[in-house]
Parts: structure tokens; C-alpha cells; sequence
């Protein structure tokens, strides 16, 4: 009758331990799934903005003497967001890129001949335009990544991640220049 009783509890422990791997598991996929989705959905913005900088370095080589090594590193990093080999890398390059549009941008103002060019305008405008974008779909990226990063780096749930091999993932940062700056 013992024997019963303590297979029968064997069995129901068994029960309950795989539920909650099973239910581990798929959480921490759906979590990783969420995060590549959001992605996704800024990716297509993000690599908008990219498209965007072959026209400002030329429109800035045409009206002012800027250092052109600082336009030279944002051609570099528009083609490291293109060719990226993963999410972290991309978002990476994304925040270098940000952080030195939005420098550029700036000094751009202080030149009046540049301001009131009608190719400046429309790229000022069109490049504003993809900012807000970006700005509304990151919160729910850095949602997406932050409960994700939250889930693989939870006890016990840690140890389920490193045997999926996920690592955490990458934050798309908003810029003190974009904190302290209310226009492009």
C-alpha cells in the first residue's frame, strides 16, 4: 500500500514539474517571439531614418563646412544598421546613429542659409516625421525587451533560459539630445 501511495506521489510531483517547465518554456518563447516582433516593427522605421542619410550628408556637404569625418562615421553607421547580423548589433549601430544625427542636426541649425532651404526643410520634415514614429514604436520595443530580459534572468527560470541559449537583449536608447530636443 506504500508503494502506491509514494508512486502515486511521484507521479503527480512528475506531473506538476513538467507543467511548470512546459509553462516556463513557452512563456520564455513567447517573450523572445514578442521582442523579435517589436523589432520588427521598428526595423522597417529605423532602416526609414537610414534611407534618409545619404540626402543630409549631401545637403550638409552642399551648405556647410562640417567635419567630415562626422559625416563619413554616420554613412559608416547607416550601412552597419543595414548589414547587421543580429537584433543587438542593429540596435546598437541605431543608437550611435541617433545619438550623431541628432548632434548634426543640431549644428545644422546654426547655419541660416541651411535652415531656410527648401531641401533642408523637406528633409527636416521628413526625418521629424520618422523620429515620432520611432519614438511611439520604441516604448513598446524596450516593453517587449525589457519583460524578456526580466524573464531569462528570473530564479528559476534562469536556468531554462541558458539551456535555450537566450541572452539578454539590447535597449533602444533615447538620446539626451533627443531628451533635451524638441525638433529635428
Amino acid at each position: 500500500m506504500t508503494d502506491i501511495v509514494i508512486l502515486v506521489t511521484l507521479i503527480i510531483l512528475g506531473i506538476f514539474i513538467f507543467k511548470y517547465l512546459m509553462d516556463t518554456y513557452n512563456r520564455l518563447v513567447m517573450l523572445n517571439f514578442n521582442t523579435d516582433k517589436a523589432f520588427a516593427n521598428i526595423d522597417v522605421v529605423l532602416m526609414q531614418r537610414a534611407e534618409e542619410i545619404p540626402n543630409l550628408v549631401k545637403l550638409l556637404n552642399k551648405h556647410i563646412e562640417y567635419e567630415k569625418s562626422t559625416l563619413e562615421k554616420l554613412t559608416q553607421l547607416r550601412v552597419s544598421c543595414q548589414t547587421a547580423k543580429n537584433q543587438n548589433d542593429k540596435v546598437a549601430a541605431h543608437n550611435e546613429m541617433t545619438s550623431l544625427l541628432g548632434n548634426v542636426l543640431a549644428v545644422a541649425e546654426n547655419y541660416p542659409e541651411l535652415r531656410s532651404s527648401e531641401s533642408f526643410l523637406g528633409l527636416q520634415k521628413r526625418v521629424s516625421k520618422i523620429e515620432d514614429i520611432i519614438s511611439d514604436r520604441r516604448e513598446f520595443f524596450n516593453e517587449s525587451v525589457n519583460l524578456y530580459n526580466i524573464g531569462i534572468h528570473q530564479f528559476p527560470d534562469l536556468f531554462l533560459a541558458k539551456i535555450m541559449s537566450y541572452k539578454a537583449k539590447s535597449l533602444l536608447i533615447i538620446s539626451e539630445q533627443e531628451k533635451h530636443y524638441d525638433g529635428i
